[in-house]
This record gives structure tokens, sequence and C-alpha cells, in this order.
């Protein structure tokens, strides 16, 4: 990424109140499992469950708006502590709006991590947006930040440490993992 476009999506992320995300190719690789009874699995790696658990104790909203239904997705999202959660969704763009406005917010203070030309609307539409770095070529166009791990390999936690940096609270979101190893 070049020093300008860097500043650039610094500057929109410094000002996230809400950061949604969007799950297959995001927080999962793309791949859909299905058991010999219909039901269907996806993999989430730990390293982003902490990063979204990181934005919301930095005091940043974490919502999830995906296009499918998983019942693994609700039980990720639980366990997450995650309150907004929209699956099933056909228009994600105008389902950010309307948590928006619950949330008195606008789109200046929100952001969307997206990975296929379906997010592009309420990517383009909010101040910052990111995706991951196998996310497709359109979208990376478009996007603020295009990370270097791929969807479902830490590709969100490498966005949701991009947004604490840039708004200043990486340094404290980690200093009590940091201070239990001075201690040793």
């Amino acid at each position: 990424m070049s020093d300008a476009l860097d500043d650039d999506a610094r500057a929109r992320a410094r000002r996230l109140k809400l950061m949604a995300f969007d799950v297959d190719g995001v927080l999962s690789d793309g791949s859909l499992f299905y058991s010999d009874a219909g039901i269907e699995i996806k993999a989430f790696n730990t390293l982003d469950g902490f990063g979204l658990k990181m934005l919301q104790q930095a005091g940043i909203t974490v919502a999830i708006i995906t296009g499918r239904r998983a019942r693994c997705v609700e039980l990720r999202a639980q366990d997450l502590g995650i309150q907004y959660l929209y699956q099933a969704v056909d228009n994600k763009l105008q389902v950010m709006h309307s948590l928006l406005a619950e949330l008195g917010l606008g789109t200046d203070d929100a952001g969307y991590m997206g990975d296929d030309i379906l997010d592009l609307p309420v990517m383009t539409a909010c101040a910052f947006s990111a995706t991951p770095g196998d996310g497709h070529a359109l979208v990376q166009r478009y996007a603020a930040l295009t990370t270097e791990r791929h969807g479902g390999r830490g590709a969100v936690r490498e966005a949701c440490e991009f947004i604490l940096d840039a708004q200043g609270k990486l340094a404290a979101t980690l200093a009590p993992y940091l201070t239990m190893m001075a201690s040793r």
C-alpha cells in the first residue's frame, strides 16, 4: 500500500464507531461444508475472533451482515458477544442504513469488510472499507484497505488491528497481555 493510500485508509478508520463484516470469504475462507444431514459447517479463525473482541473492548460496535443463513454463524456471533447479526440479507446496504439509524450513526462512522462484488454497494457507502488479500480484484480496487492475510486466515484480525492502530487504541488494547509477559 502506498503511503498516500495508507494515510487515507487510516484517516477513514480513525472515525469508526461501527465495523461490520461479511462471513463467507471474510470471517471464513469461503468454503461451504455440508453434513449428510444438510447442516452447513464453516471454519472460523480464532485470530479473527480475538480481533473482533478487541474492537468491542475498544468501544467499536461490531456487526455481521451476510447473504447466507447458517446456525454456525449464529453460534459464532453469540460466542463473540456480537449483538448485531443479520443473515440471509439480500440488500446489505439497506441493512447497514437501518443499523446506522438504530445506533444514531452516519455512514462516516461506519466500515464494512467484504470480499466479493455483492459487497461493493455497502463498502462504497461506508467511510472505511476493507477486503481480504484474496478478495475479488474489483473489490480490492475499491477497498480502503486490502489485508495481506486471506479470508478466514487472519484477514479480519489484520483489519481490526489496523483500525485500532489508526484510532490510537492498539497499544492500550494489547497492554494487559504485554504486562503479563513483562512480569515473567
